[in-house]
């Protein structure tokens, strides 16, 4: 799964390496994103505007929005069969937004495990692929949610953890953000794992445990 990540890019930086999309808002560095949060989104829309919805998708038909809480990740290979995907597979794709990632290894003989940060050697940000979907509640108020999908990990992330997000190369942003509904067989050969020469991982300390810490020091002693 993918349970934390960052975005913590310079606006400008942020800019250049996404020149097709518009970022109007400020963005905030944090280290330490989480579930229920806001995450800055690009959804398959024409506008290609960045905006933020709350990871964790809620779909259009539930009843309550506390299952969002249990949609923070989708798993590719399922994608197409579950009902709470099964349509945003189809219409409503996005991309969203990180410059790192957080996986914990377990060890053996032991109940604490170790966090890496994980990220690509060149140091640019990149995006995950995504859901989206947008519920309305019943005095007219509206949540835009995402969940990031997920699928095998490659063999540097394999050495950590049995899953990985998928991130999209910027070659193949414009296919998943077509706004067309999208068969899964024509969308399914993107969903793969990254690969592992272009990626690093470093151990960082016991400090990103707690969500409440978002500031630098939860990737003390690596660089970005």
């Amino acid at each position: 799964m993918c349970g934390r990540f960052l975005l913590a890019v310079d606006p400008a930086d942020m800019q250049d390496a996404f020149p097709q999309f518009i970022f109007q808002n400020q963005i905030e560095k944090r280290f330490n994103i989480a579930p229920s949060q806001p995450v800055l989104v690009v959804p398959n829309n024409s506008s290609f505007i960045a905006d933020h919805f709350l990871w964790g998708l809620i779909p259009a038909w539930a009843k309550d929005p506390s299952i969002g809480s249990r949609m923070i990740n989708a798993r590719a290979e399922t994608l197409s069969e579950k009902p709470s995907f099964r349509g945003p597979f189809k219409y409503h794709r996005c991309l969203i937004f990180s410059n790192g990632f957080y996986e914990w290894q377990e060890q053996p003989g032991s109940k604490s495990k170790i966090p890496f940060f994980i990220r690509l050697k060149n140091g640019r940000p990149f995006a995950f692929a995504g859901l989206w979907d947008e519920w309305h509640s019943p005095d007219g108020s509206q949540i835009k949610s995402c969940a990031i999908i997920t699928t095998n990990p490659n063999s540097l992330v394999s050495t950590i953890h049995n899953r990985m997000p998928v991130i999209l190369p910027n070659g193949a942003f414009s296919h998943w953000l077509d706004p067309s509904p999208r068969s899964s067989n024509t969308l399914q050969d993107l969903l793969i794992p990254y690969p592992a020469d272009e990626m690093i991982a470093s151990p960082v300390s016991s400090y990103v445990n707690n969500p409440a810490n978002i500031g630098p020091e939860c990737i003390a002693g690596t660089k970005l």
